[in-house]
């Protein structure tokens, strides 16, 4: 006679206050690589401007992690220019910006030191991080623990990011997390660059723009 009612999951955000004409990437006809000679993108041109969603598609081997390895400073070009709001946060597919030897709680302070502790609480709640779930260890999640963790410590501070930069978000992510990870970025109002081949995914959050990469060029 006990019916359970599930509540769908929601997440309520800190604005951004990105404002819609403000440039956030700009490359101009940027070669880069690893060697000189034999340049992994070619003439590359791409601008953001406002909070754009756009997604990179494209084989492997066209040059999309390379290109969010320039985005992020650990690749100079050869040729061109690259400009980027310096509020940004890159998720790699190890979401290296969380420090794997101390808890997500203790993460979420490093990344947002002037948050009081009531706030650090909610914000990790937003993402199903609730009571001791916050005290676990970031080595020991999984792979959609870690992701969710890795926005709620982004995203839940008092001031989150102009410009995400996700290098395949859903690789390894189960059902409920990629629900939880939809959500989050829906609520995000700042600019997105995704690296997605889930098709589901981009439509899911809403993307507006498609940038396809090809073998050593860019359309």
């Amino acid at each position: 006679q006990r019916i359970e009612i599930l509540q769908p999951l929601s997440v309520k955000l800190p604005a951004t206050k990105l404002p819609a004409g403000r440039e956030v990437l700009w490359l101009d006809e940027v070669r880069a690589g690893y060697q000189p000679e034999q340049p992994v993108l070619r003439d590359l041109s791409l601008t953001l401007v406002g909070p754009e969603r756009v997604a990179l598609v494209g084989p492997n081997g066209s040059g999309k992690t390379t290109l969010l390895k320039l985005i992020a400073g650990e690749l100079r070009p050869f040729a061109g220019t690259v400009r980027v709001r310096p509020d940004f946060a890159l998720f790699d597919q190890k979401v290296s910006l969380l420090d794997p030897e101390i808890s997500i709680l203790e993460n979420f302070r490093r990344l947002n030191p002037k948050a009081g502790a009531n706030e650090c609480h909610a914000a990790l709640a937003r993402f199903m991080f609730r009571a001791d779930a916050a005290l676990q260890i970031v080595g020991s999640l999984s792979g959609g623990q870690l992701f969710r963790a890795g926005l709620a410590c982004v995203l839940g501070g008092s001031t989150p990011p102009s410009l995400l930069i996700l290098d395949e978000p859903t690789n390894h992510l189960d059902i409920e997390s990629i629900e939880a990870v939809e959500v989050g970025l829906r609520a995000y109002d700042g600019a997105l660059l995704v690296v997605s081949h889930d098709e589901a995914f981009l439509q899911a959050i809403d993307v507006t723009r498609r940038v396809e990469l090809v073998a050593s060029s860019a359309l």
